[in-house]
C-alpha cells in the first residue's frame, strides 16, 4: 500500500500512460514552462520586496528632509522686535 490506497505499481502504470499520451518531448516542454513560470514568480516577488524597501527608504529620507527644512526655517526667522516699555 502506498499513499492513500494507491500502490507504487498503480502510479507506474499511470506514468506510462501519461508518457504514451503526451510523449517525452511534450512533457519536457511542459516541465520547462512550469519551471520558467515559477522562476518568474519568484523574481517578481523579490522585485516587489525590493520596491517596497526602496519606497520605505525614500519615505524616511523625505521625512528627515522635511524635519531639517522646518528646523532651518525656524532658525532663520527674525526674532520679533520687543515692544519698548
Amino acid at each position: 500500500m502506498g499513499m492513500g490506497g494507491i500502490s507504487i505499481w498503480q502510479l507506474l502504470i499511470v506514468l506510462v500512460i501519461v508518457l504514451l499520451l503526451f510523449g517525452t518531448k511534450r512533457l519536457r516542454n511542459i516541465g520547462s514552462d512550469l519551471g520558467g513560470a515559477v522562476k518568474g514568480f519568484r523574481s517578481a516577488m523579490g522585485d516587489g520586496a525590493k520596491d517596497d524597501e526602496a519606497k520605505r527608504l525614500e519615505d524616511s529620507k523625505a521625512e528627515r528632509a522635511d524635519e531639517t527644512d522646518v528646523g532651518a526655517a525656524a532658525s532663520t526667522e527674525k526674532p520679533a522686535d520687543k515692544p519698548k516699555v
